[in-house]
């Protein structure tokens, strides 16, 4: 036997899962008992001990199930004697997936029913009827009848109502003949024991059976139930999974009364004791006794009243000691059973319906891969049998193909044929051949998709692929964050194959049934499929050719038609073939008549699946059985059909209709015990079940579990048994019975109940005690009962989740239309929201809110939805690791804004997330408002593939395919629709300078660096040619460019110097033409080449004609004309030059004659200056210029160019795009801005900031807008807003990116300095969100001139004073309580820039910052109106001093300042001394002093932040942050009570510090960086780059938890350096002005002789 190590390999190689043990995740135990006997002990276990061991089994993340066949049942006698054989098979199923005990006896003093053995050997049989005479074997031939297509034939006994047709009908109508079969059965079934036993005491004597054989005529259904519970697999030692408990009643008498006697006592048919059956029971106790010490319990007492009463104490005493000896046993067994399993090295599977959040890694994981692996070559070897027949020469042909591609490049290989053909088979037996032809070391991967909910979703299929292909080949497993993003798995996918082809390691992949993915997941499109497979590896896939687009898109992107092969009907000798072989595994044969039914049923349709159900009739068809009772139909689907029809005879029209539609109405898989309990809850059922009698019990209505039993032995193959998570769940055998059984039971009305009762069952409402009404037919009023279905609580323990009523409660509230349901209970609830999020991932919460909002109309289930679209990239990256704080935080910060919109739905989830973080045991800092980025925001996605930036794009409008070329080589093809990639192509060595798309989509070309020109096909994602030395190698993209055309079938390259010309399919080069050393190539225009040379001398030629030329020359071109861009107008024949002198040209070209005569025209336009771009609309009649800061707007028509439209950017524009329909128009800049204006009113409709980098490239696709970088590795799409419509920010939100801004201290108002033009400040009203009012820097009237940039804005917040500091010196004073009022102090003498402003913390002075000096001011007021006086005093700043960048001004008048080469000093006004303290080693960004003035924070650029104690001036501590971003601080504020500082970081953090000893105690990632603070109540307001005002509250226990790690959502680290808070001296001590110094005399001296001047003037 391998071991363990060998076996976990062989699974992984797709070889065999033998050796390889997979532990279960179900405690499943037969309880054996008498009938009748032991009521009381069971009605005693299902109250007490079932719902404990449930409640403990979900705890430890194991499903708790119960068979108790006796249960409920009237009789233990079966029609059809399949009882005792059933309850066997049941046993063994426990016995197998069991990981507690498997098996209870409860055995009291009846040693219970004998039944008649149902089959008998024939040679066993013919003995016994030897041993009777021949006037007693005439009972014995009347019921049991010779089946000779058993091999070896058997005697079977025939179901009573062959001979006794009432014994079973149970109309009231017909009772008397009922009973009359009963009484008949009764002394026919004692008459037949007698003779069987008789015989067999003969026979036994004689030598001719075994004393074992003989005793199958004597033994008890109890006894077989015990003798199979203890049965240990040959070799296995150890103790038996079972629990034993023997009851004894001492005073039990002989001579009790009868009815007594039968009760608990064996009797015979005519009521007397049955000594026989004591002596048997008690020869089994002794055999138990001395066998099973160990496990047996033995209880002794008395009747009382004649029964086991459990009012009486003494029979309580006995059922709770019983009912606590198996819970503790029970839980003794689970313990050593799941810990041996961990030794002996058993692979572990994920938390069974409940899932244990803290094993999700390593061993977990793997055991969810193997389970899957398990789970398709176990369906795969059963499909593998030795009936497979008449395909071998297909199979060939496949095998052939494959080898013939060994060592090429190629495309997958394609197999398809109509449902039920026998592709799966084909398959699979495939897989099974190439193992052995293929090299010793290949490696098969073969799924089964859609036979389970793995194989069902694309994302999970390319994970466990990927994973088994990595642990296999010792390859890197993907990240987590690739894991789970789309894009990332399908590239990592396509790069594992090629990466095993370049090892030289065989692989083959089978992908059986790609229509059998999840249309949801946009599995069926096929992005995802590799088209163009390397060598060594093997791709083949299957699908029908019926009922999804798969067979289409396959055809589409597979170009070799010899790559598809297909199956086709079986003939019908094969199909003969295939029954001998068949009935030959099954040791069954069929009679010559029967023969003929099937065979000429099958070869109506020659579908193997047709065959396959007729056989499986058929090997349950007797010797005896007459040929005209089979009516077989003429396919598969009419087949199913009458099996259905057939089971609804026997088991019931409800519970066959019920339980198959519970099956197909699940969203995954239901257990068996799951499927009992559902259909326990199901009252249709239930009164069809006790249509003509009562439960025994009528507080307690269950199904019988043996009639569940029943219907699933007869089901047979037509249910599969699959694993999810430890668990056996059911399916249907074939994609065709699914589609019978929804058109058979699941009609509208069925479908909503169904749904209803199963949205009940996941909510548990009817668990724990609740009975739900039932009305029964033989009752006239309702029952209300208990249906014993366990409760469903969203955790089942402290970190184990519900995982099965995380997947199925949505789904079923929504098709019930239970929307209120949904809504408190799903939508709702911050705690589902969470516990799906953490358990099943964001990915699995999506999917439900995208699929409500497609059934129900709910703006705010759309709204939540795009949150967690929001939330999905943060908690991907986590991994799961995701820590509650983050996601609450992120929840409420996004959605509160909505909260009094929506109050029901979200203004209740954001109230459940405030009160969550309010009782967080550990410190956390609590949202009051939204500040991250809001849902239906202009954010559509992110596309990443790239490693480096974005250097070229194009998108095709026809097919909506973006295609883009990377700085690394790469090109990447998107869906714009489905937001999926197309096609990733590799191939270039250099960066791609240009790409185009052509043929609608079917084919592109990328033009790259290292010179080479490729096309290649979407479809395939193959590249169909590559042309060397296309362009110059290392050309840049700004001259490099492709233009196509597609009626000529040319492509015109053109770089620096030269234009080529190629056949676009056979890349011939037609002609080139290089510089001629005067002149440059502009490109190439109506088939001419366009040239410059010296004095602005435009040539127009001809490249294969040089007769043909014209010339001109551009007006107001200097001696040597510097280009700074051109465009080309291929629909109208312009060229467009844009020259570094500041003029645009336009020149066309019109051909007089055929011979050689061009005319050239020119159209000069003076721009502002020189334009660094040029682009135009689709109908080339809007042209674009970007100059400097400015788009500037032109209107063409004819020759005639003229602008109409400036739009200002505060940097440099980089690129611009124009809508289809000329109303918009997109620009990106130099500042990572992206801005959208209306062409018609010149308004600006919307700013978007998140590129993060220069937006260099720009394109429009409907309604979307495409951002790219060459600096950054990702695209972004973007929400076109709509000229007449444009996007509404969030209410607290300014425009991103807005250089200055300051804010009240309440976070209501903001006041911001806009992008445009910096000449206004507008003041943001955050409740309504609306400006107020502008206040305008440059007035007309006034004479001095202030028109200039705002370059600092500080507001004292008591007073109502807004100062705004400009780079003329200017300082402006706005009276908030004037609003009409202007201030202003005058800039000193030299004009120097206000470089910063800080106002005291009591509002009494203020300081200036200018670039030479710092000046102190006195705030006063005067008859009520506010002043400010001075300076008062003033120090200047040397030559060689670093501009003062940050600064702080204490209550006592001394200045805390930092300057941009990181010193910091202390200057004190009223000494002038100064005191200079430990620097930093960059610019210093922040200076923050506490609200009592006794510390204060410096932080710099750098990592290092330093807080100092102000009374005397010490460090207190440096703290330093390291981070995988830029960690520099740039704002700071204390908390009310000074305990703690809040600090705003390039890092997109706000961190949370404690004063005292300077330790992190929290970390919040805001997205953006926050660049304004201040104090507010018991926390802080402040403002992020993208214009989010954050308004939160601080929250910090007494004692934080010594396990708390505040970097636990960040990676991270830091490190505090605190001083001894002994007698040490102070760091810095504060000293006059230090010696003279030349460089300050000057400047010094002007400061002392200066006189405080009233410098404060009324605008």
């Amino acid at each position: 036997m391998a071991s363990p190590r060998g076996a976990l390999m062989e699974v992984l190689r797709g070889q065999s899962t033998e050796g390889l043990k997979l532990r279960s995740n179900v405690v499943r135990v037969f309880v054996s008992s008498t009938f009748t006997d032991m009521s009381s002990e069971r009605n005693a276990l299902l109250d007490k001990t079932y719902p404990e061991l449930q409640a403990f089994c979900q705890s430890q993340g194991l499903v708790f199930e119960v068979v108790d066949m006796r249960w409920g049942l009237q009789d233990a006698i079966a029609v059809d004697h399949m009882t005792t054989e059933l309850c066997l098979q049941e046993i063994e199923a426990c016995k197998k997936v069991s990981v507690g005990p498997s098996f209870i006896a409860l055995l009291g003093n009846r040693y219970g029913h004998r039944p008649i053995p149902r089959v008998l050997p024939g040679k066993q049989f013919e003995v016994l009827l030897s041993k009777l005479p021949q006037d007693q074997v005439g009972l014995l031939h009347q019921w049991f009848r010779k089946d000779n297509n058993a091999v070896p034939p058997v005697y079977v006994l025939q179901p009573i109502t062959t001979l006794l047709p009432h014994y079973n009908d149970l109309q009231p109508e017909r009772r008397p003949l009922q009973d009359d079969s009963v009484i008949s059965w009764r002394y026919t079934e004692a008459r037949l024991l007698q003779l069987l036993r008789t015989a067999a005491v003969q026979a036994e004597e004689n030598g001719d059976i075994t004393v074992e054989q003989k005793h199958q005529f004597f033994k008890s259904v109890a006894e077989h139930e015990i003798e199979e519970g203890l049965r240990m697999p040959d070799g296995d030692e150890s103790e038996p999974s079972a629990i034993l408990f023997v009851r004894e009643l001492p005073h039990l008498r002989k001579k009790d009364s009868p009815k007594r006697l039968a009760q608990y006592m064996d009797v015979t048919a005519d009521g007397l004791l049955d000594t026989e059956a004591q002596d048997l029971l008690s020869g089994l106790k002794s055999r138990l006794f001395a066998a099973s010490p160990g496990i047996l319990n033995l209880h002794s007492v008395e009747l009382c009243k004649g029964a086991i009463e459990p009012s009486c104490k003494e029979h309580a005493q006995y059922l709770e000691s019983l009912c606590e000896q198996l819970v503790s046993q029970t839980k003794a067994h689970i313990a050593r059973r799941v810990g041996s399993s961990v030794e002996a090295g058993t692979v572990m599977t994920n938390g069974a319906r409940g899932g244990d959040i803290s094993q999700r890694k390593g061993e977990e994981d793997r055991g969810w891969l193997l389970q899957e692996l398990s789970h398709h070559m176990a369906l795969s070897a059963g499909k593998c049998s030795s009936v497979f027949r008449g395909r071998e020469g297909l199979l060939g042909k496949i095998c052939l193909a494959m080898w013939e591609h060994t060592n090429t490049r190629h495309a997958p290989l394609v197999v398809h044929g109509p449902p039920g053909v026998g592709k799966t088979t084909l398959l699979c037996k495939l897989a099974q051949e190439m193992r052995g032809l293929l090299d010793p070391r290949a490696v098969v991967v073969l799924r089964l998709l859609g036979t389970s909910a793995e194989s069902s979703d694309l994302g999970r299929v390319l994970q466990s692929v990927c994973f088994q292909i990595c642990s296999v080949f010792s390859l890197s497993t993907p990240t987590p964050i690739t894991a789970h993003t789309r894009e990332d798995l399908v590239r990592f996918f396509h790069g594992l194959l090629a990466e095993v082809s370049e090892r030289g390691d065989t692989l083959l992949l089978i992908l059986d049934s790609l229509d059998q993915l999840s249309s949801a997941t946009q599995g069926q499109k096929l992005h995802w499929l590799p088209k163009d497979i390397p060598p060594n590896v093997h791709l083949v896939v299957s699908t029908a050719d019926t009922g999804s687009p798969v067979l289409a898109n396959l055809r589409r992107t597979v170009e070799v038609p010899g790559n598809f092969f297909e199956v086709e009907p079986l003939s019908c000798d094969q199909g003969r073939e295939i029954m001998d072989a068949y009935m030959r595994e099954a040791q069954r044969s069929l009679t010559p008549e029967q023969c003929e039914v099937v065979l000429c049923s099958f070869q109506l349709s020659g579908n193997p699946l047709h065959l396959k159900l007729l056989l499986d009739m058929a090997r349950r068809w007797a010797s005896y059985t007459p040929v005209t009772d089979l009516a077989l139909s003429s396919s598969a689907q009419e087949v199913m059909s009458q099996l259905l029809q057939a089971l609804e005879e026997r088991h019931g029209k409800q519970l066959v209709g019920a339980a198959l539609g519970y099956i197909i109405s699940a969203r995954g898989s239901l257990s068996e015990a799951e499927l009992r309990d559902i259909l326990s809850l199901d009252n249709n059922v239930l009164a069809e079940v006790y249509q003509y009698w009562l439960p025994p019990n009528h507080s307690l209505i269950r199904l019988p579990p043996l009639l569940w039993v029943r219907l699933r032995h007869d089901l047979g193959e037509l249910l599969v048994e699959g694993q999810a998570n430890g668990v056996t769940v059911l399916d249907f055998h074939h994609k065709l019975l699914t589609e019978t059984v929804r058109e058979r039971y699941q009609r509208s009305e069925q479908q909503a109940d169904r749904h209803r009762v199963l949205a009940e069952y996941f909510l548990g409402r009817w668990s724990q005690g609740r009975f739900k009404a039932v009305l029964l037919p033989p009752l006239t009023t309702t029952l209300d009962a208990d249906r014993k279905v366990p409760p469903q609580p969203l955790w089942f323990a402290e970190g184990v989740a519900n995982v099965i009523k995380l997947q199925e409660l949505p789904y079923h509230l929504l098709h019930a239309g239970l929307w209120e349901e949904l809504r408190q209970e799903v939508i709702g609830s911050s705690e589902w929201l969470y516990c799906k999020t953490l358990t099943c991932g964001v990915a699995s919460v999506i999917e439900d809110l995208t699929l409500c909002t497609e059934l129900m109309d709910c703006p705010e289930t759309q709204l939540i939805r795009d949150t967690f679209i929001l939330l999905k990239p943060t908690l991907d990256f986590l991994d799961g690791q995701m820590d509650p704080s983050l996601f609450y935080t992120e929840v409420l910060a996004r959605l509160h804004s909505f909260a009094e919109m929506y109050p029901s739905l979200i203004g209740r989830l954001c109230c459940q997330c405030h009160d969550w973080l309010s009782c967080c045991p550990d410190p956390i800092l609590v949202p009051k408002c939204a500040f991250l980025q809001p849902p239906g925001g202009a954010l559509k996605t992110t596309l990443a593939g790239f490693q480096k930036g974005v250097t070229a794009l194009d998108i095709c409008p026809e097919r909506g395919i973006l295609l883009a070329g990377s700085e690394d080589g790469k090109v990447i093809a998107w869906d714009l629709n489905d937001l999926e990639v197309i096609q990733t192509l590799v191939g270039h060595t250099a960066k791609v300078l240009s790409v185009r798309v052509i043929d609608s989509g079917d084919h592109c070309l990328s033009l790259a660096a290292d010179g080479s020109l490729r096309k290649w096909s979407l479809l395939s994602g193959r590249q169909l040619y590559c042309t060397q030395e296309a362009v110059s190698i290392n050309s840049l993209p700004s001259t490099t460019h492709i233009h196509v055309s597609e009626e000529r079938a040319l492509v015109f390259t053109h770089s620096g110097g030269q234009v080529k010309v190629w056949h676009l399919n056979t890349t011939e080069l037609l002609f080139q033409v290089k510089d001629t050393g005067v002149s440059i190539i502009l490109g190439f225009l109506n088939g001419m080449v366009v040239s410059l040379s010296d004095g602005g001398l435009v040539t127009f030629s001809h490249p294969s004609a040089e007769d043909k030329t014209a010339q001109i020359h551009l007006e107001k071109s200097s001696h040597r004309l510097t280009l700074t861009a051109t465009l080309t107008l291929q629909k109208h024949g312009r060229l467009l030059i844009a020259s570094k002198e500041g003029f645009l040209y336009q020149v066309s070209s019109t051909e007089q004659d055929r011979q050689s005569q061009w005319t050239l025209r020119q159209t000069v336009t003076e721009l502002p200056v020189c334009a660094t771009f040029l682009s135009a609309s689709d109908d080339e009649r809007i042209l674009l210029a970007g100059c400097e800061r400015t788009l500037v707007l032109f209107h063409r028509e004819s020759d005639c160019v003229q602008s109409f439209l400036d739009l200002h950017h505060e940097d440099t524009v980089l690129c611009a795009c124009v809508s289809s329909d000329s109303r918009v128009v997109v620009s990106g800049s130099e500042d990572q801005t992206i801005r959208v204006w209306s062409i018609t009113t010149g308004n600006l409709l919307d700013s978007f900031l998140g590129m993060d980098a220069p937006v260099t490239t720009l394109a429009l696709y409907e309604g979307t807008v495409v951002s790219a970088s060459s600096s950054a590795y990702y695209l972004k799409l973007w929400h076109l807003p709509s000229p007449n419509d444009p996007q509404q920010r969030p209410k607290g939100c300014i425009p991103a990116g807005c250089p200055q801004v300051a804010l009240t201290k309440d976070g209501d108002t903001v006041y911001y300095v806009r992008n445009i033009g910096q000449k206004e400040v507008i003041t943001w009203n955050c409740h309504t969100g609306k400006k107020i009012h502008m206040c305008t820097l440059c007035s007309s009237t006034d004479t001095m001139a202030v028109s200039a940039e705002v370059c600092c804005l500080e507001l004292a917040q008591h007073k109502k004073l807004l100062f705004c500091g400009l780079t003329t010196g200017t300082v402006l004073i706005y009276p908030l309580a004037f609003p009409k009022e202007t201030l202003c102090i005058p800039p000193p003498e030299t004009l120097p820039t206000v470089r910063c402003m800080a106002i005291g913390g009591q509002e009494k002075h203020m300081a200036v910052a200018y670039e030479d000096s710092v000046c102190l001011f006195e705030i006063t007021a005067r008859d009520s109106f506010p002043s400010v006086e001075g300076p008062a005093a003033k120090f200047a700043l040397s030559l060689l001093h670093s501009p003062v960048s940050s600064m702080a001004l204490l209550p006592d008048c001394r200045l805390l300042y930092g300057t941009a080469c990181g010193e910091v000093t202390m200057y004190d006004f009223k000494s002038t001394s100064t005191a200079t303290l430990d620097g930093h080693r960059s610019r210093v960004n922040c200076v923050t002093t506490s609200n009592w003035g006794t510390h204060a924070l410096v932080g710099s650029e750098d990592a290092v932040q330093r807080l100092w104690g102000l009374t005397p001036l010490v460090l207190d501590h440096t703290m330093e942050y390291k981070g995988f971003l830029f960690e520099g601080v740039l704002c700071a504020a204390f908390s009310e009570s000074d305990k703690h500082v809040f600090t705003g970081s390039q890092d997109r953090t706000i961190k949370v510090w404690d004063v005292a000893s300077g330790s992190l105690l929290f970390v919040q990632y805001v997205y953006a960086p926050v660049t304004k603070m201040l104090t507010y109540r018991n926390g802080f307001v402040a403002i992020s780059q993208l214009g989010y005002v954050i308004k939160e509250g601080f929250r910090c226990p007494d004692d934080v938890c010594p396990e708390y790690n505040p970097l636990r959502n960040i990676n991270a680290h830091y490190r505090v350096t605190s001083r001894q808070k002994s007698a040490d001296s102070p760091h810095s001590v504060i000293t006059k002005i230090p010696e003279y110094n030349p460089a300050q005399f000057n400047f010094m001296a002007l400061m002392l002789k200066s006189k405080p001047s009233h410098s404060c003037q009324l605008l």
